[in-house]
């Protein structure tokens, strides 16, 4: 039996200001029944926004299996992702298939695992956070 829990919801996001341009990701991570798990955040030096959006599901799916979990709904406001991910669209730019590839195959390590596209609103948790490792850069820079 695992410490953690068995099933996560979690929102996503990247950022990039100047795209490419300094870039970050958010990853606000829930129970089913809205329980907060974590807030993830990070840094990433100059990227695109599509690079940063994959390293927020690479961040989010590899904290969901490092503390045990089966099953992982996961909500990203990145069409372009969402899409990729479920081989409707190419994965053409070069910087982005290895991060392709790294999230379908740890999408395959759960039980049950889905990635659906949401809106914008309905992502405001993962943006703030997204935001928030932009802020806490450039207030160090500052």
């Amino acid at each position: 039996m695992s410490a953690g829990p068995d099933s996560l919801l979690i929102h996503i996001d990247g950022a990039s200001r100047g795209n490419p341009g300094e870039a970050s990701f958010g990853v606000h991570v829930t129970r089913p029944d809205g329980a907060e798990v974590a807030g993830l955040y990070g840094y990433l030096g100059r990227a695109t926004n599509n690079v940063a959006e994959y390293q927020a599901l690479l961040h989010a799916l590899r904290y969901a299996l490092e503390h045990g979990c089966r099953r992982v709904r996961v909500f990203s406001d990145s069409e372009l992702v969402v899409k990729q991910v479920a081989g409707a669209y190419k994965v053409k730019h070069p910087d982005m298939i290895p991060l392709h590839r790294e999230a379908t195959g740890l999408l395959r390590r759960f039980e049950s695992a889905s990635l659906s596209h949401v809106r914008r609103e309905k992502n405001r948790e993962a943006d703030a956070l997204a935001n928030r490792a932009l802020d806490e850069k450039q207030s160090k820079l500052d």
